[in-house]
């Protein structure tokens, strides 16, 4: 039987999940930067003070990555006390960006941490890196801090090059000779990773236009998609952009940036890759979750902020093309009562109380709301809406219901919900939405700590399993 102590500790879990999937400690449309980091500080150290397994264990879902490194930074801190915390630091850190775990070695050794398990799983992921040349190269002050940190001994020639390179007339790996090369000849620069190669040509006072041409074949996906617009402002031949294989959340983000003349002459270019990025994110879902209709959030708000810009429309958008996906009949309402969502951007009140009626009478098996929750056009309906039909219209709960809210509210220490009847789960990436949904089930209620500690080793064991 469920105490009030581990009702207690499920509600604080999923309040923290929710936090860790949305918060990013910046500026959102309702709250700013300082209260968003004092709000996620505090949850924190709450966690994992109070329900460390349970924190640790969360390093297995769907957290963002700045949360992420939050988590391996205060378990390394107060002392890895269990095997699996480490597996799963060691897990999580083998899956983040590079530059993300270089910021938490950096962070490390501020702080003076520099226990066993803090200097293996440092050894171990440096280890484990593909091309340690390129690291050397590209993250060179950042991989010499961590080798002090750790004390390591480094292979071949990483140690003269990031210790003394001034005392090597030559490299005998090709990538550090380059770098060698690149400080009194031009012709290197382009054969370095563009981060490199932007500062060689700063010093070189190469014309940016040119170098952007010649650097185009250097480039990642995401680099090429961040200097489109820079390549056009140079008069320059614009960089080719390459959209195949984009996440769909990301991609979203990319269109939306676009202005509204560029989405029209391409219309069919973005609206295939949305789609195709859609299909490989339903996988083996798609089609399967028959009648589905969405309430989706295009109001001002979703703008965001300055930091975090069209972020919630963006993953608006891309639960779209998710959600159609994954339907068997689709119906996607806007707020705005727009209809192209290839042209969407943010714009007047949130009528979340009247879209959610028009969404129930199209007598769907599954009713999501993508939404910050801030209803206001009147203040109120849509929980009203949502309580008379879950107690009066819909108690056997033939429709199910979530809301899914891409925005963390630093004063409620959660996301926002619009009804204690309807589950609500923090939303980041739309890719991630069906894990969310069934996630949300424990928030509705029905479901207590043990379930949830059942679904949280499930979670573990799988995320732990992929590195065996």
């Amino acid at each position: 039987m469920e105490t009030l102590a581990d009702l207690i500790a499920c509600e604080d879990v999923l309040m923290f999940v929710n936090a860790a999937i949305t918060s990013t400690g910046q500026r959102e449309f309702h709250s700013g930067e300082d209260e968003q980091r004092l709000s996620l500080d505090f949850l924190h150290l709450y966690m994992v003070e109070n329900y460390r397994g349970l924190y640790a264990a969360t390093l297995a879902l769907d957290i963002n990555d700045h949360n992420a490194v939050r988590i391996a930074k205060n378990l390394l801190m107060t002392g890895v006390r269990q095997a699996v915390e480490g597996r799963l630091i060691a897990r999580r850190l083998a899956l983040l960006p590079p530059q993300r775990v270089y910021g938490l070695f950096r962070e490390l050794r501020k702080a003076k941490v520099n226990n066993r398990r803090t200097r293996a799983i440092m050894r171990d992921w440096l280890a484990a890196r593909p091309d340690p040349a390129f690291d050397a190269v590209k993250y060179r002050g950042a991989v010499k801090n961590a080798a002090r940190h750790a004390h390591l001994a480094l292979d071949g020639e990483l140690g003269p090059f990031l210790f003394a390179p001034s005392g090597r007339k030559v490299f005998a790996t090709p990538l550090l000779e380059t770098w060698r090369r690149a400080h009194y000849e031009a012709a290197a620069i382009y054969q370095l990773p563009y981060t490199v190669a932007e500062g060689f040509a700063a010093k070189h006072g190469i014309d940016r236009g040119a170098f952007l041409e010649r650097i185009a074949p250097r480039l990642t996906r995401l680099e090429t998609l961040r200097l489109q617009e820079t390549s056009r402002g140079h008069q320059t031949k614009t960089i080719e952009r390459d959209l195949t294989g984009m996440p769909l959340t990301r991609l979203a983000s990319y269109v939306l940036g676009l202005s509204l003349d560029d989405r029209a002459k391409r219309r069919t270019e973005l609206t295939e890759a949305l789609r195709a990025a859609a299909d490989r994110a339903a996988g083996r879902q798609a089609g399967t979750w028959g009648r589905v209709t969405a309430v989706l959030d295009d109001s001002f708000s979703a703008f965001g902020s300055v930091t975090k810009r069209r972020r919630p429309l963006a993953v608006a958008v891309a639960c779209h093309y998710l959600l159609e996906a994954l339907a068997g009949d689709y119906r996607g309402l806007w707020l705005s009562g727009r209809c192209d969502e290839l042209l969407l951007y943010p714009y007047g009140p949130t009528p979340l109380g009247k879209r959610i009626m028009d969404a129930l009478g199209t007598e769907p098996e599954r009713l999501v709301i993508v939404s910050d929750g801030w209803d206001n056009a009147p203040a109120g309906l849509a929980g009203e809406v949502l309580r008379v039909w879950r107690t009066r219209l819909d108690p056997d709960r033939r429709v199910s219901i979530v809301h899914l809210n891409p925005v963390y509210d630093a004063a409620d220490f959660d996301v926002r919900r619009l009804s204690p009847s309807v589950p609500a789960a923090g939303i980041r990436d739309a890719e991630d939405l069906p894990a969310l949904v069934e996630l949300a089930q424990f928030a509705e209620g029905r479901t207590g700590l043990a379930e949830l500690q059942t679904h949280l080793a499930d979670r573990v064991g799988t995320f732990l399993e992929k590195d065996s």
